[in-house]
């Protein structure tokens, strides 16, 4: 007869049968070395666009452009060398060392003057001052601004060892004279534009101190090497040379839808 020996089973054996079995660690998943297809551009979520204050720099940038603009006009130079103390017109007018003054009465209402430069002549013409300079250059000013200028060709140096005397005639009409040895211009006071030029003869020279006026005409003394008395004088008014049967084109401004009438008369005898 077997005999069962039994075994009492304290607290400590108890918590040992109650004990599970460790369970294995799952197996770490290998992350997989298949590389995963392309996404195309178009796939990717798209970035919300940034809002920028765009007006707000395009104001900050047209302020900055203009700025510099101001800035780039005061440092520019005149043009001609033109520095003008402005004023209201004056009847007379004067050069004075090298600044041409105008005044009314006692009263000096503007000066101009151009850097490096010296006004040879100055003519006052319905509170306007035409100015021929050493540079050979003529300017017209009314105080509030200088309103043309016009450069004499081949006459500088003529100018500076001769001086300004007798060069500025007025014609009337709203034209001027510009008598230099080589040449006779006529400009339009009015806006300086060139209306006509009267060369010198070949072997002739034009001698602006000993121009007269006759009535409408300027007698223009032309002392030549060999010829005639009669071509040593010669005559011109607003509308040019004065010869028989000419035809001269008006001085006036054109005008829009009406045509500028010609005028054909005389200037040293009256029309038949």
């Amino acid at each position: 007869m077997a005999v069962l020996h039994h075994r009492r089973t304290g607290p400590s054996d108890a918590g040992t049968l109650l004990e599970q079995p460790a369970q294995p660690a799952p197996a770490r998943r290998e992350r997989s070395s298949v590389p995963l297809p392309h996404r195309p551009p178009d796939a990717l979520p798209e970035t919300p666009p940034v809002r920028r204050p765009v007006k707000r720099v395009l104001a900050l940038a047209l302020l900055l452009a203009a700025g510099l603009l101001a800035a780039a006009h005061q440092i520019r130079p005149a043009p001609y060398g033109d520095h003008l103390t402005s004023g209201p017109p004056a009847p007379t007018a004067r050069a004075r060392g090298g600044v041409v003054e105008a005044y009314d009465g006692r009263t000096l209402r503007w000066r101009y003057a151009r850097v490096g430069r010296r006004p040879l002549s100055v003519l006052p013409t319905r509170g306007q001052a035409i100015t021929v300079w050493d540079d050979g250059l003529v300017t017209d000013t009314d105080g509030r601004s200088v309103r043309w200028h016009r450069a004499l060709p081949a006459a500088t140096g003529w100018l500076r060892a001769r001086g300004g005397a007798g060069v500025l005639r007025p014609l009337g009409r709203g034209i001027l004279a510009v008598v230099t040895p080589s040449r006779i211009a006529a400009y339009r006071t009015a806006d300086g534009d060139l209306r006509w030029v009267l060369p010198a003869r070949a072997g002739c020279a034009f001698r602006p101190e000993r121009a007269v006026r006759h009535g409408h005409a300027l007698l223009v003394a032309q002392p030549c090497a060999d010829g005639a008395w009669t071509a040593q004088l010669v005559a011109v008014d607003d509308l040019g040379g004065i010869a028989p049967h000419r035809t001269p084109l008006g001085n006036e401004r054109p005008r829009a839808g009406r045509p500028e009438r010609p005028r054909t008369e005389k200037a040293l005898a009256p029309p038949r």
